[in-house]
């Protein structure tokens, strides 16, 4: 590519860039994932309206591979560990216990019903299997739910990925039939465990040393938190266990470590994870060919997605809540809010690129199932939520970002109020923080000063304390506390409450 061409490159991707970010807001008004917002962009580039032609298939399966990758690392650095902990048995047993009921049930259908070859019914069944994060909560974000379905759908969604990319790659390239069902099994699960193994190593030994060097610039933290996720997933895939596990689990270890400017670096984190997102669906609208599309492909689409929606999924859940006897109320809104993104279609491009026979027509089924179930399922995902009563109204916990002070063997919070906490009305001298950390500027507005005792906390304050670093895990604990529980902290939630 010569100079003018990256000139022409680089103006065309910033416009489409641009667009991409303006039209967020239009889904959000829309209660659409933005994933669609992007395949439409990407199908008016492509070869159908614009005439620009993308149809590597090998290009497309690194190119979402690596997206896949960065949208992971955001989910587990955004991910809070004490949100997802109770929930956690749950979502593995759906990541991988559910995965094999889905799969079971709709490759059946659609080899008995819709007349598919054994293997393309097989793929089809194993590439829509897997949840969305990214689909999930983008229309979720403004719906408080529960934190056990919330923590349950973030387990799932980022765990189930793993088992189904060896699955889906064993049965591209003909593996899958050399070894038994119970032998296939165990690697697979071996595979997810080493990954896991893995990803922990590698979030604790970052956590420890991003804890104990001082880095000159506050930037350079949500850098090397996405590299250590990045070295996990390279280092199973190199020990050949389950990469997207081990990106996962890392950057779940890193996202709730103790680390400085993690606010930042969860900032960052989701900057990266839209970024991702953004070029992964408008490449996958390039990569589709609306005009190859046929009636009977719409129709394996619909019918398909009706079995998974309605019967698999649902049953999968009924399943693995039954191990966790889980309230009827959430495994009813779990098997709804099973939606389809853009890993379905990146999973298609594997069989595309391996040159399976109708890998194709498969590809094409793929992209309008989630389509057409996007529209199907995301606009009613808030009516459900509130309809079976998995909401909760509890006010919002606070954002606490962390700078070390190195002189002084201290750290410097800072602590975003926002308006629907508990903190709000409460006097300085109510916080109780342990002895040696203290509440130093209050930043209000345009202005900061240095409060008294008896001066009441208001919504959008920012709070800078300064905590031994001894003392900073208590601190941090105290003040989430109070966000939660208000000044009567250490009464209403069974233990002492604190002494200044």
């Amino acid at each position: 590519m010569d100079l003018n061409g990256l000139d022409a490159l680089l103006l065309l991707g910033s416009a489409v860039l641009l667009a991409a970010i303006l039209a967020v807001r239009l889904s959000v008004v829309a209660g659409l994932p933005t994933l669609l917002v992007y395949l439409g962009l990407g199908l008016v580039l492509g070869d159908s309206v614009l005439g620009i032609e993308f149809s590597d298939a090998q290009l497309a399966q690194s190119l979402g591979f690596t997206a896949l990758l960065l949208i992971l690392a955001e989910g587990g650095v955004t991910t809070k560990w004490s949100q997802v902990r109770p929930t956690i048995g749950l979502g593995l047993l759906l990541a991988t216990v559910g995965v094999v009921i889905s799969v079971a049930v709709v490759a059946v259908a659609a080899h008995y019903l819709l007349d598919l070859p054994w293997q393309i019914a097989v793929l089809l069944a194993a590439v829509t299997s897997p949840t969305d994060a990214a689909a999930v909560f983008s229309v979720l974000r403004r719906v408080p739910l529960r934190p056990s379905v919330l923590g349950t759908l973030e387990v799932e969604s980022g765990l189930n990925d793993a088992p189904i990319v060896v699955i889906v790659t064993a049965v591209s390239i003909g593996t899958a039939t050399e070894h038994s069902v119970p032998v296939f099994a165990l690697i697979v699960a071996g595979e997810l465990l080493l990954g896991g193994v893995v990803g922990f190593l590698v979030g604790r030994a970052g956590a420890l040393i991003l804890r104990g060097v001082a880095l000159p610039s506050s930037g350079l933290y949500p850098l090397a938190v996405l590299a250590f996720a990045v070295l996990g997933y390279g280092g199973a895939a190199v020990l050949h266990g389950s990469g997207f596990a081990a990106v996962y689990i890392a950057a779940l270890v890193l996202g709730n470590a103790e680390l400085p400017h993690r606010v930042a670096t969860r900032s960052f984190a989701e900057g990266v994870g839209w970024l991702a997102q953004i070029g992964l669906f408008v490449m996958l609208g390039l990569l589709a060919s609306p005009g190859e599309v046929t009636m009977w492909q719409v129709l394996v689409a619909i019918v398909g997605g009706a079995i998974l929606t309605f019967v698999a999924r649902p049953l999968s859940v009924l399943v693995c809540a039954a191990v966790t006897r889980t309230p009827w109320r959430e495994q009813a809104f779990l098997s709804w809010a099973g939606l389809r993104g853009a890993v379905p279609i990146v999973l298609a491009t594997i069989p595309l690129a391996e040159g399976v026979p109708g890998s194709g027509e498969l590809f094409n089924i793929v992209f309008v199932f989630v389509v057409v179930y996007t529209f199907v399922q995301a606009p009613s995902l808030p009516w459900i939520a509130r309809t079976l009563s998995v909401t909760t109204d509890d006010a919002r916990d606070v954002d606490v970002e962390a700078a070390p002070l190195e002189r002084i063997a201290a750290d410097l919070l800072q602590i975003s109020v926002p308006g629907t906490s508990r903190l709000v009305g409460v006097e300085v001298g109510e916080l109780r923080l342990p002895v040696g950390a203290s509440v130093a500027l209050v930043v209000r507005g345009d202005e900061s000063f240095t409060p008294h005792r008896t001066m009441r906390i208001r919504g959008d304050d920012d709070l800078l304390v300064v905590a031994p670093r001894r003392l900073r895990d208590e601190t941090e604990a105290r003040l989430r506390a109070l966000a939660r529980h208000g000044r009567l902290a250490g009464w209403n939630d069974g233990t002492p409450p604190r002494r200044p």
